[in-house]
């Protein structure tokens, strides 16, 4: 139920020809449309198996992986669907870039992000990227801590919601009703959502005599007034306590409602309080067959009703609307507007008793899926600037369904986040106000430099992490390469790294922090290798073992350092070049180093680079070695020495701007190049076996590799 409705997800539908895997694609696409994506995945995936790689079951199986939140899966097949079909659809982008950052991809995730602002429009660019780009602390005006915990009554199943009503709090949940096997809802695999009440109580929080959170028990579901076979959930009660408004899927009691295309669309529901129970359930009357409405929200006086939909007049998957309640009735639902709704989904509003909106977004950019954003209602109907909760709020997964009480200090959210007890998880948390200290502040400064030419890195990324391997804080260096963190004075140890795009990170520094100088600095100086000097992608030297063509683990590691450069540059064509130590004959040894290259260029085809930005991969045998371990002194070498012989260089060919400061002096190594000019100069005597000269450097290339037969 995070996502409003079965219907909103959107489906992207494109026609085959008939071929062999047609009926099982049928049945896989009857699946999916039914949103029974638990089933559909296995048999498209089973279809994928048999050779279907079209770019419509990419986004299927994608689809169906994003919308159950498996981003580690749908990353996968979006990979396929982006850099390998170039698929340029905005909204296919928007989600791959979006699993990237709920995995922990964060630069990918920019990247791909720097792509879809290039493919968009100018009205539609603005409407992804023009959102908030900064981070803001929940209640970050004064010294406050934030303390979660997730509730003892979350199931394996999905749990969500949390409001308070008198002594009780209300919640949304799919653990099964009973013992007895329950008809499950084929999205996720679970049983159907009800609706219900828990006793509430404070528990002390962990080293605390006075920081309490909410928990928990004696759970009991609401009568079958409320709770249907299928779908109820988000319960809001009136100020007075008469009425409650909740979602709930079309559903009349004896059959489901559907729209033209037979999808079943979520309404809200007002039921009036009768006694200790609930009863004399109605729809509200701009429900509708052919959209959702759901996740109502009430204003503080009472007297407008916010809620999520896909109605005419949406800008995105879902947006937010409001609507009047007046004694006769309600009036006309308005978008909330461009202010708060993007062109992805917004919903779970929820107002706080200072008038502030919180509600769940994938739009706004965020640390990850639905992020929990606020922005401050203004009596002229106008909005403060959205911020996000940011951590522990927010996750790089589902976060939403935000609650707080009056006071401000202790409510729920929900979170399908790791280390929780299921699906989605209900946390409370309670903030606490620390007494105003004197601070103290500790300092880790440092400089990121190019570990070749020794000059400084401006705009590099630098990370702060704890012992525990969390990143703390990110930074950028100034014109001069410098950062600094500023840290609370406390005992504890740190790593720094630096991260810059076409660099190695050299060294990252481990920084202890004593936290008993006020003011002090450490100093954390950090050096970057670059992959790039002149035309050459620079890695560390990529050896294989003797008379061995296989690219080994320690290679592998270094040729992603390759990967991941032709990723930053989507024009850039390279060529290889292997070569040999001298044991072995030599020509034995010009077709073994050919057959290295070509192992290096199938590695970095394999991992998603087009072949076409490989111009060749050629070996050039034992004549450019670089000792002294020739045919005279080989058996004098150690296997050491050898191996330093067996190695692939990397050449940019186009599709990177290289500028050249002509002055300081350009490094080149004239042994290598006139011994590389020597042997051209040698095969320039040489002729084809028809007797044809070899006039062209690819003919040349040809001949010293051996796949052609040539004579002098």
């Amino acid at each position: 139920m995070k996502t409003l409705t079965t219907k909103l997800i959107p489906l992207f539908f494109i026609l085959f020809h008939i071929t062999a895997n047609t009926q099982s694609r049928r049945v896989a696409d009857k699946y999916f449309e039914k949103f029974a994506y638990f089933k559909a995945v296995k048999i498209y995936e089973a279809v994928y198996q048999k050779g279907d790689t079209t770019k419509y079951l990419l986004k299927r199986l994608g689809d169906a992986y994003y919308n159950n939140s498996q981003t580690e899966k749908a990353e996968f097949w979006y990979q396929k669907l982006v850099e390998e079909k170039q698929e340029k659809d905005l909204s296919y982008l928007f989600k791959y870039s979006q699993v990237l950052r709920s995995n922990g991809k964060s630069e990918k995730s920019d990247s791909i992000y720097a792509l879809l602002n290039k493919e968009m429009t100018s009205q539609g660019g603005e409407k992804y990227l023009n959102k908030n780009n900064h981070l803001q602390d929940f209640l970050n005006q004064g010294n406050q801590k934030i303390s979660l915990r997730n509730l003892s009554i979350n199931t394996a199943f999905s749990d969500f919601g949390g409001v308070i009503f008198e002594d009780k709090v209300y919640f949304a949940s799919a653990s099964p009703k009973t013992e007895k096997k329950e008809k499950l809802y084929h999205w996720n695999n679970q049983p159907f959502l009800n609706i219900y009440k828990s006793n509430s109580y404070y528990q002390l929080v962990e080293g605390t005599q006075t920081d309490s959170v909410f928990e928990l028990e004696n759970k009991s579901i609401l009568s079958p007034k409320i709770n249907t076979k299928f779908h109820e959930s988000s319960p809001v009660f009136t100020k007075d306590g008469k009425f409650m408004y909740f979602s709930r899927v079309n559903f009349n009691g004896k059959k489901l409602g559907k729209d033209k295309k037979q999808t079943v669309n979520l309404k809200l529901f007002k039921a009036e309080r009768i006694g200790d129970d609930w009863g004399n359930v109605e729809e509200l009357p701009f429900n509708s067959d052919e959209f959702s409405v759901a996740h109502p929200a009430l204003s503080p006086d009472g007297k407008i009703l916010y809620f999520a939909s896909d109605m005419p007049g949406t800008l995105g998957q879902t947006d937010i609307f409001k609507v009047d309640i007046k004694e006769e009735g309600y009036g006309e639902p308005v978008n909330l507007g461009e202010s708060v709704n993007t062109t992805e989904k917004e919903m779970f509003p929820f107002i706080s008793a200072d008038n502030v909106l919180y509600f769940s977004s994938n739009g706004h950019k965020g640390l990850g899926l639905l992020d929990i954003f606020q922005t401050k209602l203004y009596d002229d109907g106008s909005f403060s600037k959205i911020t996000n909760l940011d951590f522990p709020f927010n996750s790089r997964k589902d976060d939403f369904a935000f609650y707080v009480d009056s006071e401000g200090k202790k409510g729920f959210f929900s979170s399908n986040r790791p280390k929780g007890k299921g699906d989605d998880d209900i946390y409370s948390f309670f903030i606490t106000d620390i007494p105003e200290v004197e601070k103290c502040y500790e300092y880790i400064t440092g400089v990121v430099t190019n570990k070749v030419t020794k000059e400084r890195i401006p705009n590099t990324i630098v990370k702060l992490i704890d012992d525990l391997g969390t990143v703390l804080e990110e930074k950028l260096t100034d014109s001069r390469g410098n950062y600094s963190f500023k840290l609370e004075c406390q005992k504890s140890n740190y790593v720094v790294f630096a991260e810059k795009r076409d660099y190695r990170d050299l060294d990252s520094k481990k920084v202890s922090v004593l936290g008993e100088e006020k003011d002090k600095s450490y100093r954390a100086d950090l050096v970057l290798d670059p992959l790039i000097i002149g035309n050459q992608i620079v890695i560390k030297p990529i050896y294989f073992d003797y008379d061995q063509v296989f690219i080994r683990d320690d290679a592998q590691y270094e040729l992603e350092n390759i990967v991941n450069v032709m990723n930053n540059h989507p024009n850039m064509v390279i060529k290889i070049e292997s070569h040999t130590d001298s044991r072995g004959r030599k020509i034995y040894n010009r077709k073994l180093s050919d057959k290295r290259a070509k192992s290096t260029r199938d590695f970095i085809i394999s991992r998603g680079i087009q072949s076409n930005r490989i111009e060749s991969a050629i070996g050039y045998g034992e004549d450019n070695l670089l000792n002294h371990c020739d045919d005279k002194n080989s058996k004098k070498c150690s296997e050491e020495e050898h191996q330093l012989n067996r190695r692939s260089y990397f050449y940019i060919v186009s599709g990177r701007e290289v500028t050249v400061d002509n002055s300081k002096p350009t490094v080149v190594d004239r042994k290598g190049y006139n011994k590389q000019k020597a042997i051209l100069e040698k095969l320039s005597k040489f002729k084809s076996k028809k007797g044809k000269k070899l006039r062209t450097k690819s003919q040349k290339d040809k001949c010293y590799s051996g796949k052609i037969d040539c004579i002098e």
